[in-house]
């Protein structure tokens, strides 16, 4: 026992706490993750080390890494209801700014709207100009008007702000495209109320997060707009193996490169997924820096093209924030060597059948109540460990299908599993990914009564 316990303090030792514990904190195929026992941090966190970008277009100084607010710790408030845990994040928010940390990210619809409103309280304990503040006009359920106004300035008052440092039109490009666009922010009149109040000040860099239809990209980037910026999804397998309905990030980043529009990045690690990397791949990273984080990888490659302003990441544990940290401060950048490495560590990761999901939640709350996310995660998770067995003959075949079914148990509850989906499709036309999601619960359904049946 004493052997094993060696064993597994040295693991996690050489693995760093970016390697296991995921932004999601997810469930293993076997047992719940211990995001606090992963690891300790790796040496001190410099605190003036912090490698910064300057905006073009505005002369803003910010920090490479940005902190992502869709992710931030829940508790269980009262009633058994999930609520954020603003202690916790006051904490982590201190801790990035005394580190060098000045973009906070946020929307209305993250956590189910109570983002902002945490975000807005653990904020405005600082200086109003010590931080840049980013947020976005969340209007996909309902683009009138009157509704795009009304989040726009609610944005404002949950955020304890008279202006906002970065604006976002949210997630264009889905759905029906460059009609949906032109509903949204043309038709209405918001896009010409968002310009005025960039002219008034109270949108100091207005820009527009994309995922889906190219044609809407490059509509919106030739329409003769000035914009401040624009974010993207980067990361070194979307760079040139982006899946479903998004764009690689190589066309992304060059077409804003050449224009010379800051980049912002979201989504360097796809949700955790690439810090949740099969064993082999794990391996694989580890020999080239064996005291380096597997997510550190996904870090210095979203951050090290010239043009990107600042990496986001959503950080919900102190361990993710302090690797985070080293990785950025400063930044070494990965030479034309390791981009190559990457790209071949790249076409191996997709090579498995993992669903694209990142754990944006967007698709929630689900009318039947499905975890949707966690029945998703948990079988990408399975996936990347070998426990979604082919067929009963495959080698491991009881070890997986025990370790799929027991964790799956653990990590959603049964009442929230794939049976009970109706196909509605309430989920689908919110998703960024573009996944057909009633049709892979239905495939993860059958898959998991497949193992029921041949125990």
């Amino acid at each position: 026992m004493e052997k094993q316990e060696m064993n597994r303090r040295h693991f996690l030792k050489v693995m760093g706490g970016g390697a296991v514990a995921s932004s999601a904190a997810l469930y293993g195929c076997g047992s719940k993750s211990e995001p606090g026992a992963a690891s300790k941090a790796l040496g001190e966190v410099p605190t003036d080390k912090m490698t910064h970008r300057k905006n073009p277009r505005t002369g803003d100084v910010v920090s490479l890494l940005g902190y992502g607010c869709m992710r931030w710790p829940m508790i269980k408030g009262e009633g058994g209801k999930d609520v954020i845990d603003q202690e916790t994040v006051n904490r982590l928010v201190d801790y990035a700014i005394e580190h060098g940390v000045n973009y906070f990210d946020t929307a209305p619809v993250y956590l189910q709207g109570m983002s902002e409103t945490a975000t807005g309280i653990a904020l405005s304990r600082h200086p109003r100009d010590s931080y840049f503040l980013a947020t976005k006009l969340s209007n996909q359920r309902n683009y009138t008007r009157e509704n795009s106004l009304a989040m726009y300035r609610q944005s404002l008052k949950s955020l304890q702000t008279d202006y906002l440092d970065y604006y976002l039109m949210h997630s264009i490009g889905g759905g029906s495209g460059i009609q949906l666009f032109e509903d949204r922010y043309i038709n209405n009149g918001v896009l010409d109320f968002l310009l005025k109040e960039r002219e008034a000040g109270r949108i100091r860099n207005l820009g527009w997060s994309f995922h889906g239809d190219v044609k809407v990209f490059d509509h919106v980037l030739n329409m003769g707009i000035p914009w401040d910026f624009v974010q993207i999804q980067l990361n070194y397998l979307d760079w040139k193996h982006a899946t479903s309905r998004n764009v690689n990030a190589e066309y992304l980043y060059g077409e804003l490169h050449k224009r010379n529009i800051p980049a912002i990045i979201m989504e360097p690690l796809l949700g955790g997924r690439l810090s949740n990397v099969p064993d082999h791949i794990v391996a694989r990273l580890k020999q080239q820096r064996p005291e380096n984080s597997v997510a550190s990888w996904a870090f210095r490659f979203a951050g090290s093209p010239e043009g990107v302003l600042t990496v986001l990441s959503g950080m919900t544990y102190m361990e993710h924030l302090q690797d985070n940290l080293r990785t950025f401060s400063p930044l070494d950048p990965v030479t034309e060597e390791e981009k190559v490495f990457l790209q071949e560590t790249a076409d191996l990761l997709a090579k498995y059948p993992t669903v694209p999901c990142n754990d944006c939640k967007y698709c929630m709350p689900c009318p039947y109540a499905l975890d949707i996310p966690g029945i998703l995660l948990h079988y990408n998770k399975c996936v990347n460990e070998g426990n979604v067995p082919k067929s009963t003959q495959d080698a491991n075949y009881a070890e997986a299908r025990r370790a799929y079914l027991v964790g799956y148990d653990r990590s959603v509850p049964k009442l929230r599993q794939a049976d009970h989906c109706t196909g509605c499709n309430e989920c689908s036309p919110h998703c960024p990914q573009g996944i057909d999601i009633p049709a892979e619960l239905r495939r993860i359904d059958r898959f998991v009564e497949e193992l029921k049946v041949n125990g």
